[in-house]
Parts: C-alpha cells; sequence; structure tokens
C-alpha cells in the first residue's frame, strides 16, 4: 500500500511518510493508490468482531506489515483506547421510531476525534521512538480537534504541538479543555477570527518545505491521512451491527448513515468505505454554514462571505477542505480535474463544479442544511420521546431523521459526534438540563495558560517564530516553560 497526492503531483510515498505530513508538497492531500476491496464474505466474517478488532483490521489493509508488524498494531490500538469510559469504546443506542445513534464522545475529551487522533499519536510514537527522531505538530481546531490532539499527545517527550483555536467561537468547555491542558510540550493560541481564517496562515507553513523538514512539521487535522484512516471502522461497526446479513443471499442490505459535517473526514471515511463495497448511503448534514450542501444541492462549491457562529461551532465551516479527496475519489483519481477545482476554489473561493463531477457527487452523497432553531427542536424532541440528551451537532443528524422518512428495508444511524456535556448553552438554551461530569466541572478551577493571536498580528510570522523558538530550546535540550 502507497500514497498519492489528488493533485497528481507526489506518488510512491509510504504510510510512515504520509503520517509525518500535512498537505501534500504539490497542496494536494494523501490518498492511497489503491482502494482494497471488502468482499461480502469478508463482512460476514467480521460482523461479531469488537470496534476494536475492526479497527486493527481495517488498519492492516492500509499499514503494511514491513512499516508497523500486525503484533504491534494491535498493541497500539490496543494503549490508544484504554483510557475511553466504556469497555466497547463506541456503542448504538437504539431509541423511539427507528432512531439509532453511534456514540462516538467516550474519550478523553468527549468527542468523537478521541478515537482516530489517540490511534494516530501511537503510531507517531511508534516511528519516533524507532527513528530516534522529535516532531512539530501544528493544528488549527473549530472546537474539537484542538483538545484531542493535545490529550492524545499530552506529555510526550518527542512530540511539541502547537494548536490555534478562534477565540469567542467555541464552547467554554472545549477552550479549557485547551487552556488548562500545561505541559511543556503543550503550546496553544487563540486567534482573533474564525477557524478558516486560521488555515490560511497554517497551509502557508505546512507549504514551506524548510521549515517542515526543519522542524518535523505535521498536521493532526483529518488533512492527516491517518485520521481518515481510523474513521472508516466507525462506518463499518454500523454497519455490521444494524444490519443483518444473511449467509446466502446474493446483495448486502444497505445502510443509510446521517453524519454531522464540518471538515469533512468523516463523510470522507463513509465514502471511501462505500468504495470498499460496503452498501452505505450517506447523508452529510450541515448548519447554516452550508457549502457541502448547496456542492451537493446543485454544484455550488463555494464559500459565502463569513462564517456564521451556530449552536454547533465544531461545524462552523465555509472551507470542507476534505472534500478535494471525495471529488478525487468519486472521480477514479482524475488529478488534473481536481488540482484545477482545489486551485480556482483557494483563488477565488468560488467554483462550479464540472457537470460530470457533480454527477458523481450526486451519486454517493445527499445532504441537508439545519438551522439553530432546527437544531433546538431535534434536541427537544429527542428528549422528550426517548429520554436521551443529544449535543447540538448530533441534533445537525438528527433532524433529518426527524424530516425524512426511512425507506422501506434500509436501516438509519446517526452519528453522535459528542457529549452534550461539552454544548451546556444549547442544551439550556432548548429548556433542557444536565448533569455535567466531574472531569468538566474540575476544568473551572484549573490554571490556564495560551497566546493571543490579535486581528492586527502577522499569524504566520508569529506561528513560525514560535515553531523556530521550540526547535532551538529542543537542540538545546532544554526545557521550554522553566517553572
Amino acid at each position: 500500500m502507497l500514497y498519492c497526492s489528488t493533485r497528481g503531483g507526489v506518488q510512491g510515498w509510504s504510510f510512515r511518510d504520509v503520517l509525518f505530513s500535512g498537505y501534500a508538497p504539490d497542496g494536494g492531500m494523501f490518498m492511497p493508490e489503491t482502494i482494497p476491496l471488502l468482499s461480502p464474505e469478508t463482512l460476514r466474517s467480521w460482523r461479531h468482531l469488537s470496534y476494536q478488532q475492526l479497527m486493527c483490521e481495517i488498519c492492516s489493509l492500509f499499514i503494511p506489515q514491513h512499516e508497523i508488524p500486525s503484533h504491534h498494531l494491535k498493541d497500539l490500538i490496543s494503549q490508544a483506547l484504554c483510557k475511553f469510559s466504556i469497555a466497547e469504546t463506541v456503542r448504538i443506542v437504539s431509541l423511539k421510531d427507528s432512531l439509532s445513534i453511534l456514540e462516538l464522545f467516550h474519550g478523553e475529551t468527549l468527542a468523537f476525534k478521541d478515537l482516530a487522533m489517540s490511534c494516530t499519536a501511537q503510531f507517531l510514537k511508534y516511528f519516533l521512538h524507532k527513528e530516534k527522531k522529535r516532531a512539530t505538530i501544528l493544528v488549527g481546531t473549530s472546537g474539537d480537534t484542538g483538545g484531542s490532539a493535545i490529550r492524545s499527545i499530552f506529555g510526550f517527550s518527542d512530540v511539541d504541538i502547537v494548536v490555534v483555536f478562534p477565540r469567542g467561537r467555541i464552547t467554554r468547555v472545549q477552550e479549557r479543555q485547551m487552556t488548562t491542558s500545561i505541559a511543556d510540550n503543550i503550546h496553544v493560541f487563540a486567534a482573533d477570527g474564525t477557524s478558516d481564517d486560521i488555515d490560511v496562515p497554517l497551509r502557508k507553513l505546512f507549504a514551506d518545505p524548510d521549515l517542515v523538514k526543519r522542524y518535523g512539521l505535521m498536521s493532526l487535522n483529518s488533512v492527516n491521512w491517518a485520521r481518515i484512516l481510523l474513521q472508516l471502522p466507525h462506518f463499518l461497526f454500523a454497519y455490521l451491527q444494524l444490519c443483518t446479513l444473511q449467509p446466502d443471499a446474493d446483495t448486502l442490505p444497505e445502510l443509510e448513515v446521517l453524519v454531522p459535517t464540518g471538515g469533512a473526514g468523516n463523510i470522507t471515511a463513509g465514502c471511501i468505505l462505500k468504495k470498499m463495497g460496503v452498501p452505505l448511503r450517506l447523508v452529510a448534514m450541515v448548519n447554516s454554514n452550508d457549502i457541502l450542501h448547496r456542492t451537493v444541492q446543485s454544484g455550488d462549491f463555494s464559500m459565502a462571505s463569513d462564517v456564521k457562529q451556530t449552536l454547533a461551532p465544531a461545524i462552523d465551516i465555509q472551507d470542507p477542505y476534505n472534500m478535494e479527496r471525495v471529488f478525487w475519489l468519486l472521480s477514479a483519481g482524475d488529478t488534473e480535474m481536481v488540482r484545477c477545482v482545489m486551485e480556482e476554489f483557494q483563488k477565488i473561493h468560488r467554483v462550479a463544479l464540472p457537470l460530470t463531477l457533480h454527477k458523481q457527487v450526486c451519486e454517493v452523497l445527499s445532504s441537508g442544511s439545519v438551522s439553530d432553531e432546527g437544531i433546538l427542536y431535534s434536541m427537544r424532541r429527542c428528549w422528550q420521546e426517548n429520554h436521551y440528551l443529544i449535543c447540538p451537532h448530533t441534533a445537525v443528524a438528527v433532524w433529518y431523521h426527524y424530516n425524512r422518512a426511512v425507506t422501506a428495508g434500509v436501516n438509519r444511524c446517526c452519528i453522535a459526534t459528542a457529549s452534550p456535556a461539552k454544548f451546556q448553552e444549547a442544551v439550556h438554551r432548548a429548556g433542557l438540563t444536565l448533569d455535567l461530569p466531574e472531569e468538566v466541572l474540575a476544568l473551572e478551577t484549573m490554571k490556564t495558560r495560551y497566546k493571543p493571536l490579535e486581528k492586527s498580528d502577522d499569524w504566520e510570522t508569529k506561528l513560525r517564530q514560535h515553531i523556530e523558538l521550540i526547535g532551538s530550546v529542543r537542540d538545546r535540550g532544554e526545557t521550554f516553560y522553566p517553572k
């Protein structure tokens, strides 16, 4: 298994090289050169596997034995998932009127990103220890990614992480999960702007090959292929749990999956698994930041004038950057077309998808957009009918369930991306209450540490200088934050 760029300028990269990268050197995103197929017989043989076992099986298809031997891979995944609050790591809850919810939020930061992030961090640790090297992780976040990335490598001696979050545009719990994580390898910046604003200087830093090489600069956003790979088991677990696979049936049953979508990493994983042979109907659900919905409905891949603040802040995104991977996948690897579309989008933030590509997208994806009022409605109704509390992002998916009848013979699953405990304001606005877990209550009394990035600052320069300072301090064998 080797990896290539969606824009055609890079081929033949190893999993290890892709793991330690952000964007590809040609500006594209890494994808496997070949997509393995899962036969119906394989799916039937996997139907009784645990989530952790499925993750091992999927990862073994994309990580060659000579890079991470299977016994090490199994140990690394086990180590990554050992801190989850439930033994099974994830679970499916069955509610009224055929509403099934896949809970992915039982990790340390109460968000689905803990699943992929914790495993990715273990892979990094494995290679860094083996090669006796260091790395510097650079992450922009719209809410949950930053806290999850920080916890996944908290205290690692071989890794520093620089996280940038949009000040005032995420919940207090999300912010304090980052700013109270005080360790010598944690560097947090609060930016006076949106998550899309943050992506601009980060792309420029990753586009500097000298900086990347000198400081081992890499990403833990879903720009990183490993993050996408480790989200494939979400969809596979849901499929095998909710669909009955008859031993002699000629066709496999379908599963419709409703996915709260921001940067489009999760929906990309779903598209890849569908390409691998799992019969999924994928619905990408967004809030009022509806670029992805407009893309599916009319081929209008264009940013709105600004990012709207909604009750579902983790998907307040106007640049769903993983759609580049979807375009590549659905166009059978048409790198020239992908390059032209994405370069135009990055230049003027507005592209009309080629008709053939739009048709290919529509064959795989459906979509919907939900207002704050719709989010609150879904939260209230789910509680009233089930006494089950959902976060506002999960409510974006559940809204579709309440407004679109389930197709006869098709199972349906909503992805629950975060605990409602992270979004207390939305819960209260819905007229509901919740008991906060102890780890959330404790955040209020903990010390914080972060640096501001003001609108007037040159963010690229300030972050570059901080990365260079980290490197010089580590080269001298010193502590970055002396006690």
